[in-house]
């Protein structure tokens, strides 16, 4: 494989790209160092002066998926606005489109089994995207009458594992099918839950 021309700054992050590539094709377990090298046009000694090891290289994969994954959240919240509901349900639709869109950043952060609290950045980039779905349940969760009102923490753990579970079985996993798509389960599924804490009206 050809040299691709990285130089100082730039062969971090290629090592960075390549671990990626790896990851989608192979699973976050399924590839070495030398082989993140090769993808990247190095050689295998070029690795050790930025990453001690494979988990050092995924988990600044999974940083750098979560600054990301953050932004694309703030966005989706943002736009919503000022209606706390539209804000809500952007966010939902945003975890969806961030998987399809970047699946090797997904499995470093979510499916590697890599503390989020491996590193201090990490733990901050991951703190900052739950964040923004916490405010936007905070948000919502005032319509609820104080002594009905689930934790903001709760609400947006809830609709966490639920976008997860979707992305989980039916938008990566080729093997599961279903008999709707993945945008459908995950609204109807939202719509479901918010019902029940009577935040939008029972279908006639």
């Amino acid at each position: 494989m050809a040299k691709r021309g990285y130089h100082h700054g730039n062969l971090r992050q290629a090592l960075i790209e390549g671990a990626l590539e790896l990851i989608e094709a192979k699973g976050p377990t399924g590839f070495t160092l030398s082989e993140a090298a090769k993808t990247a046009g190095v050689t295998p000694a070029a690795v050790y002066r930025h990453f001690a090891g494979r988990e050092d290289l995924i988990a600044e994969a999974a940083r750098q998926g979560f600054e990301m994954f953050a932004d694309l959240m703030q966005y989706a919240y943002d736009t919503g606005q000022p209606s706390a509901l539209a804000a809500f349900e952007a966010t939902g639709r945003a975890y969806l489109a961030f998987a399809r869109k970047h699946p090797g950043h997904y499995i470093a952060m979510f499916e590697s089994g890599i503390s989020v609290n491996r590193t201090p950045d990490l733990a901050a980039a991951s703190a900052r995207a739950r964040g923004v779905l916490e405010k936007a349940a905070a948000d919502l969760s005032e319509h609820i009458p104080a002594d009905k009102r689930p934790p903001a923490a709760m609400f947006s753990a809830h609709i966490w594992a639920l976008s997860h579970g979707v992305v989980e079985l039916y938008a990566r996993n080729a093997g599961a099918t279903a008999p709707f798509s993945p945008e459908d389960l995950l609204e109807t599924g939202i719509g479901i839950y918010l019902r029940g804490l009577g935040l939008i009206e029972p279908d006639a």
